[in-house]
Order: C-alpha cells, then sequence, then structure tokens
C-alpha cells in the first residue's frame, strides 16, 4: 500500500478513523512505529531484532524438510511425506496439462532429483501421468 503524504490512514485503510489511531497507538508503544511529523513511519530494524527472537525449533513439521521452500530430506514416515507432496503439489494449477519437460523445470526448484520427486507425486495420486503429460489429481486445493 502506498500512502501519499496527508492522506488520511482511515481513508487509505478503509478502517474506522478510532480503529486507525488504537493500531498506530499500539505499534508505537511496541516500538513498531514511530510519529514522523504530521505521519508514521515503520521501524523495520524493530521487525528484525523480534524475527530474531523467534525459537529456531520447526514449529512446522515441514520446516525438518523444506529448508528455503527446497527438500533436503524425503520424510521415511507416509504421512509427513504426502504432506510434503502435497505442498509441492500445488504448484501445479488443477485442470492444466503439462509436458514432462515442464514438470521437471518445476520440480526441480525444490529438489535436484525431479525424477525422483515425479515418482513419487505420480505413485501418491498428486499427478497423473498419460503419454509423458501430467496433470495435477489430488492434494489440496
Amino acid at each position: 500500500m502506498v500512502l501519499r503524504p496527508g492522506e488520511p490512514l482511515d481513508k487509505v485503510t478503509g478502517l474506522d478513523r478510532e480503529v486507525v489511531s488504537r493500531a498506530l497507538d499500539r505499534l508505537e508503544r511496541g516500538g513498531l512505529a514511530v510519529r514522523d511529523g504530521d505521519g508514521w513511519r515503520a521501524r523495520p530494524e524493530t521487525f528484525r531484532d523480534l524475527l530474531r527472537t523467534i525459537p529456531s525449533t520447526p514449529a512446522d513439521p515441514m520446516d525438518a524438510f523444506l529448508v528455503d521452500g527446497r527438500l533436503v530430506s524425503m520424510p521415511a514416515k507416509r504421512t509427513k511425506r504426502l504432506m510434503v507432496l502435497d505442498y509441492i503439489a500445488q504448484v501445479f494449477e488443477v485442470g492444466v496439462r503439462y509436458p514432462e519437460k515442464e514438470v521437471d523445470v518445476a520440480l526441480r526448484a525444490f529438489h535436484d532429483d525431479y525424477a525422483a520427486l515425479r515418482r513419487y507425486l505420480v505413485d501418491e495420486g498428486f499427478l497423473t501421468r498419460e503419454s509423458n503429460v501430467y496433470w495435477r489429481s489430488g492434494g489440496t486445493a
């Protein structure tokens, strides 16, 4: 969202003026925003400091298998493997047919052994294959 100088936040956000005022007061008390002349300025350094305080233990079970969006290991337990495969299958749109080369390019973004990943997706019913053409046939929408 881009704010023009002097533009009232309630008009920009569509929120009630009192709601905006309370939210800005809370952000200011938390050190996340400061008054800057007639307006407000975010304090990104405070956001960064807060992010550093988040525990490094994986809160999301997929964090143990995906690092920066790349698959570091395939889960041995089928339930976790299905969760990871479902996540990966989301890159394919329902109803779209993909040639094998496009599937390989998309899967290479997740793991260097894209062929094994493709087999897992087909074997578990996330993708269907016919004549080297693939389409998404499973997973969450």
